[in-house]
């Protein structure tokens, strides 16, 4: 934890944010990406706020190679939580930062590419 000021003390969130991409192609099919996003801030209500805002900012448009308008924006904020641990100084080489929980594995395995074996 860091002090922001002599009442504020400061720690780590993080943020699960999910981003669309849309076309202006009729038949564009939509990729969305998950990120992770270290937060510091002092409070939970603070932290969603930072990860909304964060989120909002992030919305981008491009030309593709095949002359397509892309454009990447926040679909939802889906979760902002604590970190299982806040200590970085460790002497430890690797530290848990978050961990969630599903009941599906097969529902999972269908939208996570790395686990379907799709090819991006």
């Amino acid at each position: 934890m860091r002090m922001k000021n002599a009442n504020q003390v400061e720690s780590f969130y993080i943020a699960i944010i999910l981003y669309k991409s849309s076309s202006d192609k009729p038949d564009y099919q939509p990729l969305y990406q998950e990120s992770f996003v270290l937060i510091k801030a002092t409070s939970l209500e603070e932290a969603k706020a930072k990860a909304l805002n964060y989120g909002n900012n992030e919305t981008v448009s491009y030309i593709s190679e095949n002359g397509e308008t892309i454009t990447w924006s926040l679909q939802q904020v889906v979760d902002v939580n604590s970190l299982l641990y806040d200590d970085f100084n460790s002497s430890e080489d690797i530290v848990d930062l978050y961990a969630r929980h599903f009941r599906n594995y097969d529902a999972y395995q269908s939208f996570e590419p790395l686990l379907s074996k799709e090819q991006l």
